[in-house]
């Protein structure tokens, strides 16, 4: 290891000792001393690299041999010791390292035009060959970035009141990258703390260039303000794009009206609603609902005071004497400016951008990485998600069952790991395979071609 490869600063022992330990005995949370067992019993080596391959690990002639081996994995050791431009030439070789460097943190970066771990030695040659040729299509949303619209938690806090946000940016994103895009292969991930990430990954995907990376993320931007900025979302023209007209009618309008407004009582202070007033710019509108709710602050009505406060808004923005499209449309950036997606955009915008690999586990919280299935996505709940030590007591109760193949089917983690082979690896790779023998049938043809001119 060359003092290069190691930088700072990003943020198998076999089980048979631990089992005969009790199951109180293992720390809650995050514990190092046990990810040689993670790694050992219950990670999935197989399917990370079956994942990665996309259908090059087979004898097919079609098959590009060199595909794995140019991708780069990062890991992120004790003491913040970063090892970058990791590669492997196959499934063994991969699973080795991650057990002997036993990793807190496993990041996944693109597939470069030569072997990352060799990129000094091409760079030698005066050629500037090392260069990323393919990449995921990455999201990063985090539930920090809505900060100014929770009042439940902040920071890396979340709770059963904040995180449907996190829901509600999975439907949004997600409907539009099938509906839009054509995309058929998309993994959404639990960061393990506060947000999700999501993997698209078909191969029209995977080929995209910075610049049409970027260009979807445009598409999907529509929260352009800052922490100084009253106004935080601006919707222009005489009607929403039909993605934001879909997106708001069909999953952000209720949300904000029968989750959000009440679980973070959005008007239930001065403070809270001046945040909102200040999104309308007509000052006459702002003066008439600010005196109605001064007056009124201690209303003895059983309803709750947030809902009162936003039908009372809504009804002097869409009456007859205010015909003002602006103030019609404030209703609706009022609406996404509090539940519309918070992207990352250069995670985005820029394919040789890091990715966690799912399956790691937070060395914060012990929770694992584990998938989650946006079509059931409500039902998701980062509370009860697997932590390592809840993990091995489940190994150590379990013991040594001889009818389960695998040592995950005796934990919580089978479930995760079962919905990631059949809903999302095994889809994938079928495709994958397909586009390979079509494409190798493809050239046969053309060189066929060539032969009979």
């Amino acid at each position: 290891m060359t003092r290069e490869e190691v930088e700072g600063g990003r943020d198998e022992m076999e089980i048979d000792g631990c089992e005969q330990r009790e199951a109180n005995a293992i720390p809650e949370g995050f514990d190092a001393n046990y990810l040689k067992i993670y790694y050992g019993k219950l990670f999935p080596h197989a399917d990370i690299y079956k994942w990665m391959s996309y259908g090059n690990d087979g004898k097919h002639p079609g098959c590009d041999q060199s595909y794995f081996g140019r991708r780069e994995f990062s890991f992120t050791l004790e003491n913040d010791i970063y090892l970058r431009f990791q590669s492997f030439y196959g499934a063994y070789e991969l699973e080795n390292s991650i057990r002997e460097n036993c990793p807190v943190k496993i990041d996944i970066g693109p597939v470069y035009s030569v072997d990352p771990a060799k990129r000094r030695a091409y760079a030698q040659t005066g050629d500037n060959v090392f260069t990323p040729v393919e990449r995921e299509l990455i999201f990063d949303i985090d539930i920090t970035d809505y900060d100014d619209v929770r009042y439940c938690c902040s920071g890396a806090d979340v709770c059963f009141a904040c995180w449907p946000l996190m829901t509600i940016a999975i439907k949004v994103i997600d409907t539009s990258l099938r509906d839009d895009f054509g995309f058929n292969h998309i993994l959404w991930v639990y960061s393990g703390r506060r947000g999700v990430h999501c993997w698209v990954c078909d191969g029209k995907a995977r080929r995209l260039t910075n610049e049409q990376r970027g260009a979807i993320a445009d598409y999907f931007r529509v929260y352009k303000g800052n922490e100084n900025s009253h106004k935080k979302v601006s919707l222009t023209g005489h009607a929403l794009h039909p993605f934001l007209a879909r997106s708001y009618t069909e999953v952000l309008r209720n949300f904000f009206e029968l989750k959000l407004l009440p679980s973070q009582n959005l008007f239930s202070t001065e403070e809270r609603y001046e945040k909102i007033l200040d999104m309308i710019h007509d000052e006459s509108v702002k003066s008439e609902l600010r005196g109605k709710w001064q007056e009124n602050r201690r209303s003895t009505s059983k309803e709750d005071i947030n809902v009162i406060r936003w039908e009372q808004l809504k009804i002097l923005l869409q009456s007859g004497k205010q015909k003002g499209q602006g103030l019609r449309r404030g209703i609706e950036e009022i609406v996404f400016s509090y539940t519309y997606p918070r992207l990352d955009m250069e995670v985005s915008k820029h394919m040789n951008h890091l990715l966690k690999a799912p399956f790691c586990v937070h060395p914060k919280t012990g929770h694992v990485c584990v998938p989650i299935d946006p079509k059931k996505c409500e039902e998701f709940d980062p509370t009860t998600v697997p932590t390592l030590s809840k993990l091995l007591q489940e190994l150590n109760m379990e013991g040594a069952k001889s009818e389960v193949e695998n040592d995950w089917d005796k934990t919580s983690l089978g479930k995760s790991i079962r919905f990631f082979r059949t809903s999302f690896l095994q889809p994938l790779l079928k495709s994958c395979k397909e586009e390979i023998e079509s494409s190798y049938k493809t050239k046969l043809q053309h060189s066929k071609n060539s032969i009979n001119w």
